[in-house]
């Protein structure tokens, strides 16, 4: 079984920043043996992928509309997945949620893949 626990969303103006944490815990919870990502979900919209780093090598992938602005990493040793978030756009308003997955078979980018979320944290965007 495995808990995360996201914050750091809140409110900003357009073209700032926000780094959000993911708090990951269990009892034989390893970062480095799960893949680990970051999903978003608007109003009306399907939940999206955002970002995510593979499991081993630690390879990361980003969704073609963040790439550039984002930076996803990950604190093996704290258990921690942060999303740094940079040129927000309003268009990235989103409840943002994170997510691990044990699956090697499913495409990374796919939601399906993913075994255990957060309750997600909700971003914002004003003008």
């Amino acid at each position: 079984q495995v808990q995360l626990i996201e914050s750091g969303g809140g409110m900003v103006q357009a073209g700032g920043s926000l780094r959000l944490s993911c708090a990951a815990s269990g009892p034989t919870f390893d970062p480095r043996d799960w893949r680990m990502g970051w999903f978003r979900q608007a109003p009306g919209k399907e939940r999206e992928f955002v970002a995510a780093i593979s499991r081993g090598d630690g390879n990361r992938y980003y969704a073609h509309s963040v790439e550039g602005r984002f930076t996803v990493s990950r604190d093996d040793a704290k258990k921690i997945l942060y999303l740094q978030m940079d040129a927000l756009r309003p268009d990235d308003a989103a409840v943002y949620f994170c997510a691990v997955s044990s699956s090697v078979v499913i495409q990374i980018q796919n939601p399906r893949a993913y075994s255990y979320w957060g309750q997600g944290t909700q971003v914002t965007i004003s003008p």
